[in-house]
C-alpha cells in the first residue's frame, strides 16, 4: 500500500492545494469589493451648467472603470469666477 511517506506528502499536498483555493476565493471576493469614491469636476458660468457637467465627468469616470454606482451623488459648488461643482459618488468593481 502506502508507507508513511507517500501519505505525508499526499497531506501535504492536499492543505496546500486547500490553502491556495482559499486564499483564491478570499482574492476574488476582496476583489469584487473593492469600493473608490469617485469625482467629476466642472467650472461654468451658471451653476446648473456646472452641476450637470460634473455629474456627467463622474458618470465618464465610473463607467471608465466599469465601477458599479453605489449610493447618492454629493455635490458640491463654489461660486467664484463661474461656478465650480464637484460631485461624489462611491463605486464599487
Amino acid at each position: 500500500m502506502f508507507n508513511s511517506f507517500e501519505i505525508a506528502i499526499a497531506a501535504a499536498i492536499a492543505i496546500v492545494a486547500a490553502s491556495a483555493a482559499s486564499g483564491a476565493a478570499d482574492a476574488k471576493a476582496a476583489a469584487k469589493s473593492k469600493c473608490v469614491m469617485a469625482g467629476g469636476e466642472a467650472t461654468m458660468v451658471t451653476e446648473d451648467l456646472a452641476k450637470f457637467m460634473a455629474n456627467a465627468a463622474l458618470n465618464n469616470q465610473i463607467k471608465a472603470n466599469n465601477w458599479k454606482a453605489s449610493g447618492a451623488v454629493k455635490m458640491t459648488c463654489k461660486t467664484e469666477l463661474g461656478t465650480h461643482c464637484v460631485a461624489r459618488q462611491r463605486a464599487c468593481s
